[in-house]
Order: C-alpha cells, then structure tokens, then sequence
C-alpha cells in the first residue's frame, strides 16, 4: 500500500487541517508516514502546499516525486492545475469548485474547471456547498478530506478518529460537526467513482 497526496491551496483554507487528520489517522493504523509543507505567503493568502506520503513499508523522502502523485487534493481549483507534472497517470485530482479570488488576473473560473475537467480522473466538488449543507459553515476543509478519503487505504473509522483527536479540545459539537462534513464529502465522491 502506497499513497503520494499533494494537497494544495491558499493560506487559511485548511490544507494542514487536512494533512493532520489524514496523517494522524495514517500513524493510528500502522503505517508509515513522511509530510513536507510549503506556507509561502499563507498568510497574507499565497499558495499553501504539503506533500504527504504514506506506505505499509519505510518511506524514505517527504517529497513527492514529479509524475508519482495518486492525489492532489486541492481546496482551490487553480491551484490544483500548478501540481499537474506532479500527478501519475493514473492519479486523480480532487477539488473544490470554489475559487479564492485573490489576485486581480485570475484566470476565468470555467476555463479552470475546463481544464480540470481534461484530466481522465477528477472530481470536483462544491465543498462550501456541502459543508453550509452538513451544517459546518467552515467545513469546507473536511468535505474534501471526506473526498479524499475513498483514495487512501486507512478505514474511515481512523479518519474520524483523527478529526476526534485532532478537534475533541474544542468540543463535541465541533467534533460531530467536523465529522458530519467529512461524511458529506466522502458520500459526494463515492457517488462521483461509480
């Protein structure tokens, strides 16, 4: 078993949220685990991005090599397009359909999604959507980590373990809440498969 993930995105939109719960969940059942942050300008709302590697055997490099991701994972669907040397052929990309407009040329939102929508395995996913839906407002972050989940081979039961570990000090509601968000975006994408 073996997963390279990049997950991408902007300051404040939760990608090392997302690196945690999957990291911890991956630590809680057994396996091997290797995590590299960038922040850049997080935050001032520059790029955000972690590469994560899990295995059932030793994982020697945090980095992500060119054209070896099984994921990227993005909270922002242009930045989902920056890692595309990254992803393997037979990788997949999951995104937010959302954008985070914080540059006055970002490109147009369809010509994004189009270009998104040529790579042969995508999903893209109104995560604020499902969140507001799931009752979380800004749980958009665990929609996709709910998302992501279907791609990873860590029972969900140690995903939602990990959102209790990792948000339990701010209480149950938060945790349910979390948890009800992580849900959403899991059913979205296993829907989404086939």
């Amino acid at each position: 078993m073996k997963s390279d993930i990049i997950l991408s995105g902007v300051g404040g939109q939760g990608i090392l949220s997302i690196a945690a719960v999957i990291g911890q969940a991956a630590v809680s059942a057994g396996l091997h685990m290797k995590q590299s942050e960038v922040h850049g300008m997080s935050q001032r709302g520059g790029d955000v991005q972690s590469h994560l590697r899990i295995s059932d055997k030793e994982v020697f490099s945090d980095l992500v090599p060119h054209g070896a991701a099984d994921m990227i994972l993005s909270v922002e669907p242009m930045e989902s397009l920056r890692y595309l040397p990254w992803l393997s052929k037979q990788g997949w990309i999951i995104t937010n359909s959302q954008p985070f407009i914080n540059i006055p040329n970002y490109p147009d939102q369809k010509a994004v999604i189009a270009e998104i929508e040529k790579q042969p395995k995508h999903i893209i996913i109104n995560a604020d959507e499902l969140a507001k839906a799931a009752g979380n407002s800004r749980g958009m972050n665990m929609v996709m980590a709910g998302a992501a989940s279907l791609f990873v081979d860590i029972p969900q039961e140690k995903m939602e373990g990990a959102i209790q570990f990792l948000f339990g000090r701010k209480g149950e509601e938060i945790v349910k809440s979390n948890i009800a968000a992580f849900r959403a975006g899991r059913e979205f994408a296993q829907k989404k498969r086939g």
